[in-house]
Formats: structure tokens, C-alpha cells, sequence
């Protein structure tokens, strides 16, 4: 476990170090703290974690929502919500950005270990089938090639056999005249 980089983004410092400590006591790398939604795209662009924990009301213009879909639309890492607020309006704009989990402050431990075992289980399999539909595209575009090949070699020999009826029936033509 000790391989799982962890990017903690909360504006309460206390809380912060706290979910820090607990990261590591758990056996996980925290790799950086943010406390506002632009520090936190800049030390995921250059930490590159495993898994973001993302408050949602953040220090600055940006709140966590807007962060968290911005890291991982371009970076594709999974995000878990680590909040106070479970309102309504709250989850529907979270959903948006396709989290991996949503933790309600105050938690335990192992809701946050189990939290973090299944979204990268989950990302590690959207990541195995995002391959996997990369490799058949591929395929795809190797066959519909091969087959607009062969359309154009049938398109040849169809024009080569018309021309040939058209001389044979010359020839044929020709040979009865005489």
C-alpha cells in the first residue's frame, strides 16, 4: 500500500494534517496539500497521485467540485469527495465530475481505507477497459482500411472485366464481318 500516492486538498489546516497523518498511519504517501482548487490542479499535475481526497468549499475562486472535475478530466485520477456538506444540490453538482467515492466528515479510518481500496479498484479497471476499447478502435480502423482496400481493387477488376466485354464484343463484332 505504501506505493499509493495520496493528494490531500482541504483548506482547514488542522484537518489537513490530521487526514495526513491518518493517510500515513494507513501505510499511504501523501505526496502534497492544497488549499485552494488552483493549488490543487498544479501539485496534481506535478506530484501525478494516485488518488485525490478533495474537500468541496475551498480556500479561493475555485471550490473542490470545480477542481476535482478539472483533475480528472485532464488527468484522468480519481477523485473522493472528504466533506461536510451532503445537501442535495451539493451531490448533484459532485456527480458531475464521476467521483470514486464521497466521504462525510466526521469519519472513521477504515470508511476512509475502504473508501480508497475500492476507487482505485475502480479506476484501475476503467483504466484496464479504456485500453481494451483503445485496442478494438484500432481494429476497427485496421479493417474498415483492409476492406476499402479490397472495395477498390473490386472497383479495378469490375472496370477491367466491363472493358473487356466491351473489347471482346468489338473483337467478336469484328470477326463476324469478315
Amino acid at each position: 500500500m505504501n506505493d499509493v500516492k495520496v493528494l490531500i486538498v482541504e483548506d482547514e489546516r488542522i484537518v489537513a494534517m490530521d487526514l495526513r497523518d491518518r493517510l500515513e498511519d494507513l501505510g499511504y504517501t501523501v505526496t502534497g496539500m492544497a488549499v485552494s482548487g488552483d493549488k490543487a490542479i498544479d501539485l496534481a499535475k506535478e506530484t501525478v497521485p494516485n488518488i485525490v481526497l478533495m474537500d468541496i468549499h475551498l480556500k479561493g475562486e475555485m471550490d473542490g467540485i470545480e477542481a476535482a472535475g478539472l483533475i480528472h478530466s485532464l488527468l484522468f485520477i480519481p477523485i473522493i469527495y472528504v466533506t461536510a456538506y451532503a445537501d442535495d444540490k451539493t451531490l448533484e453538482r459532485a456527480k458531475e465530475t464521476e467521483p470514486f467515492g464521497y466521504i462525510v466528515k466526521p469519519f472513521q479510518e477504515r470508511e476512509l481505507h475502504a473508501a480508497i481500496a475500492m476507487a482505485l479498484h475502480k479506476h484501475q479497471k476503467e483504466v484496464e477497459s479504456r485500453k481494451y476499447q483503445e485496442k478494438l478502435e484500432r481494429l476497427v480502423e485496421d479493417r474498415t482500411k483492409e476492406l476499402e482496400e479490397v472495395k477498390l481493387e473490386l472497383v479495378k477488376f469490375e472496370e477491367m472485366a466491363q472493358k473487356h466485354r466491351i473489347t471482346g464484343d468489338i473483337d467478336h463484332t469484328k470477326s463476324e464481318v469478315r
